[in-house]
């Protein structure tokens, strides 16, 4: 059976995959894995036999996928989160990798295990396989070229021993905490909408104007006093139901139809009027609602106020449905392939907005090639470009930097002329659990006989252990000083923790367990700093240690 593995990566692909999927939602403690499985059954089966692995290309091909849709969705968070407090963040990080430094000094200081080992255990602990490529480069230019075979082992052997713990570690410091912690996740991504978006339940309710100091005054002038995130939708004055437009005036008697989540509805409610028994998005005679799907590229990428809806269809949009979220429209908001949208207009208008919006479910299932051929090249490319650094070292961001970072600005800017970058929302989705599967199982046959071949002969169990102090003390300095001290919000604290890791894995586990974008945009926001920060302190220990 091993053999039949070994001749069919393809079979071994997709073994490993539907194993892990099995045991990922296996629940201990009523939490579960999830795709993080897959590395460990990865990790199982190429224990078996050296051989038992799947081409590097596979798990390069996942990484880039995976990365890529990520930036793809995290661009406008990732800018919005460093306008607030990136800078901070990112010093975070980088102190922990500081500390990180410090302890692998400690334990070649208690272990003697030289510079080249110590440098592999640092990486493999944080999981950086740059930070091993950059070691395994600095050893060939260095004098200790003439024993190559014998130095150039000694990295790899620390860093396939320090891995998997790497990885696990950092799981567990998450789980423990956030049951410690007893963290609420949906609270988080309600108190910071303008990082991610939540998924508050929008509720519709009919106002009975009866505070005289409205009347006469037009919605505008009204929303601008109330400085609330409602949206008006009807209006029924003297017998006859029009849509709200910016110059609608109000009169006492009239009803008004407003939207947005119970806590806000609840106050524009208690200072117009009262609620009354009528249900003003019920009554479909004149103006009716429908749910339309996004699917034209021409509106995606597309401010709102930019569409001239009112104008141009006498229509307005009351809701718009992003996967399972569900948001309240603004001027600013920028439409995505995917979203569904609820249209309020006259009945004999729907169909000629449907044709405006596209309404096709069958495209949104269409990927894009040209824009995603584009942005991975364009990442690719930016990857490979060599980077000067102190002391003639080369550095590269790589399969993984390069594309995130192009990503980051393609998802930010959503279209260029005609080309829109961002992928339907089921479609980015798909992409980047498919590419995570691919990451998570090649990664995992490629280090498993590695990681067990080591520890079998004994002299593995010392790194072992002082790699995986390296990663827990890292991962709960880190949540520690992260969340009580700083007040950063858990869940974009765990995607930081699996950005300072680089490591595709913890960011999943992570998102499973927050249920939103929190940790992407976290693990957006420092992935790169942590990369450059874990090549230097990687390259600096093979200095001080020689």
């Amino acid at each position: 059976m091993i053999q039949i593995l070994i001749d069919n990566p393809l079979l071994l692909l997709f073994v490993v995959a539907a194993i892990g999927y099995v045991l990922g939602r296996v629940k201990i403690g009523g939490v579960s894995l999830g795709i993080a499985a897959v590395l460990f059954v990865g990790l199982a089966f190429g224990a078996l036999d050296e051989h038992l692995k799947l081409p590097e290309i596979v798990y390069l091909l996942g990484l880039v996928l995976f990365v890529y849709t990520i930036g793809l969705s995290s661009g406008p968070g990732f800018v919005a989160s460093l306008r607030r407090k990136g800078l901070r963040n990112n010093l975070l990080v980088l102190g922990v990798i500081l500390l990180a430094l410090g302890l692998a000094l400690a334990a070649n200081a208690v272990l003697h295990l030289g510079g080249p080992l110590t440098a592999g255990m640092f990486a493999g602990s944080l999981t950086n396989t740059p930070a091993l490529a950059a070691v395994l480069e600095q050893l060939k230019h260095s004098p200790l070229g003439t024993l190559s075979d014998q130095v150039l082992a000694e990295p790899v052997v620390g860093y396939s021993i320090t891995y998997p713990m790497g990885v696990l570690g950092m799981i567990m410091a998450i789980y423990m905490l956030q049951r410690f912690w007893r963290i609420d996740y949906a609270s988080e991504i309600r108190a910071n909408p303008e990082i991610g978006t939540h998924n508050e339940k929008l509720v519709n309710q009919t106002i009975l104007i009866t505070q005289p100091q409205w009347a006469g005054l037009t919605v505008a002038e009204i929303t601008a006093q109330l400085q609330r995130d409602v949206i008006f939708g009807r209006l029924l004055h003297a017998g006859e139901v029009t849509l709200v437009t910016s110059t609608t005036r109000l009169a006492l008697g009239d009803l008004l139809s407003v939207v947005g989540d119970a806590d806000e509805v609840n106050i524009v409610v208690a200072a117009l009027g009262e609620v009354s028994g009528e249900h003003l998005e019920l009554d479909r005679h004149i103006l009716d609602f429908r749910r339309i799907f996004v699917s034209n590229s021409q509106v995606a990428g597309v401010p709102l106020r930019e569409l001239g809806l009112p104008s141009r269809f006498g229509a307005m949009i009351t809701r718009v449905r992003r996967g399972d979220v569900e948001l309240l429209p603004h001027g600013d908001m920028v439409l995505e392939l995917g979203d569904r949208v609820r249209v309020v207009t006259r009945r004999e208008n729907l169909d000629a907005v449907g044709t405006f919006f596209g309404d096709s479910y069958r495209s949104l299932a269409e990927i894009d090639v040209v824009s995603l051929g584009l942005g991975v090249a364009m990442g690719l490319l930016l990857g490979a470009i060599p980077i000067p650094l102190p002391g003639g070292v080369i550095f590269r961001l790589g399969s993984a930097g390069g594309p995130l970072l192009v990503a980051l600005f393609l998802g930010w800017r959503e279209r260029t002329g005609p080309i829109v970058w961002s992928l339907p929302y089921s479609a980015n989705l798909t992409l980047r659990q498919f590419g995570l599967i691919l990451f998570l199982a090649g990664v995992g046959t490629r280090s498993g006989y590695s990681f067990v071949h080591t520890l079998a002969q004994g002299g593995g169990l010392p790194i072992l252990f002082a790699g995986a102090m390296i990663t827990c003390v890292a991962a709960i300095t880190m949540l520690v000083i992260g969340h009580k001290v700083l007040k950063i919000p858990f869940g974009l604290l765990t995607g930081m923790l699996a950005g300072l890791q680089t490591q595709p894995a913890v960011l999943g586990f992570a998102s499973e367990q927050a249920e939103n974008d929190l940790p992407n945009v976290g693990y957006a926001m420092v992935y790169p700093t942590a990369t450059i920060g874990k090549i230097l302190a990687a390259q600096m220990l093979l200095s001080l240690l020689g």
